[in-house]
C-alpha cells in the first residue's frame, strides 16, 4: 500500500509540472493534505460501505488514496476538466486500479442518469461549496443509510448550517491536526424518517 502511496504522489507531481492538478509547494503538507487525510478518513467507513462516489476528483485526492487503502472499493471518480480526467484515468492504468471508472461531467449532467440514483453507499467532496441546493443534489446518488463524506478546513461550524432532511449531521471529527482539517459526516435518512424529524422540526 505504501509502495503505491508513494507512486501515486510521484504521478501527481510529475503531471503537475504540466498542468494545475493541486499545490504541492509545501511537500511536508501536501503529503499531510493529499494522502493522509483520506487515509486518516478511511477510519469513518464501515464494511458495507463499498460503492463510492468521489465528486470533483481533480488530482485524484481524497478519492485514490482511499482507494488504494481500501482495493475493495468501486470507485466513480467525477471531474469535469477533460485534462484533469486524462491524469485520473492514467493513473487508474499506471495504478492498476480496478472497479474505478472516471465520469468527465458536472455532477449536475449525472443526475439526468436514473441509473446512478441512490446507487452510492457514500460519496466524498472535497473543495466544493457545499450549500444547502448542492447537498440536496447529492444526496440523490446515495442509497438511504448511505453517508456524505465533507473534507473541510479548520473554519466553519461543525455542522453546515443549511442542512435539510434527508440529510443529517452524524458528527465532525478532526483529520490532521497540523492542518486542523476535519471530515463531516452526513448520513442519508429513509424516506420514513426523513418526513419524520420534517414534522417535528
Amino acid at each position: 500500500m505504501i509502495e503505491r502511496l508513494i507512486a501515486y504522489y510521484e504521478l501527481l507531481a510529475r503531471w503537475n509540472k504540466k498542468i494545475n492538478l493541486t499545490a504541492l509547494d509545501n511537500p511536508d503538507e501536501a503529503i499531510d493534505r493529499l494522502l493522509l487525510e483520506p487515509i486518516a478518513a478511511t477510519r469513518h467507513l464501515r464494511p458495507a460501505d463499498i460503492h463510492q462516489l468521489d465528486i470533483g476528483s481533480g488530482g485524484g485526492s481524497p478519492a485514490i488514496p482511499m482507494k488504494l487503502v481500501i482495493p475493495g472499493l468501486n470507485l466513480t471518480m467525477v471531474e469535469v476538466k477533460a485534462r484533469k480526467s486524462a491524469f485520473l484515468r492514467e493513473a487508474i492504468r499506471q495504478l492498476e486500479l480496478d472497479h474505478t471508472s472516471v465520469e468527465t461531467e458536472r455532477y449536475e449532467e449525472l443526475l439526468a442518469r436514473p441509473e446512478l440514483h441512490e446507487r452510492f453507499d457514500f460519496l466524498s467532496v472535497r473543495a466544493v461549496r457545499v450549500e444547502a441546493r448542492v447537498l440536496m443534489s447529492l444526496q440523490a446518488f446515495v442509497r438511504s443509510g448511505g453517508h456524505v463524506l465533507l473534507f473541510r478546513g479548520p473554519s466553519g461550524p461543525e455542522a453546515p448550517a443549511t442542512l435539510v432532511p434527508p440529510l443529517e449531521w452524524m458528527g465532525t471529527y478532526p483529520l490532521i491536526d497540523g492542518l486542523q482539517s476535519r471530515l463531516t459526516v452526513l448520513s442519508k435518512l429513509s424516506l420514513g424518517h426523513a418526513v419524520f424529524h420534517v414534522e417535528q422540526s
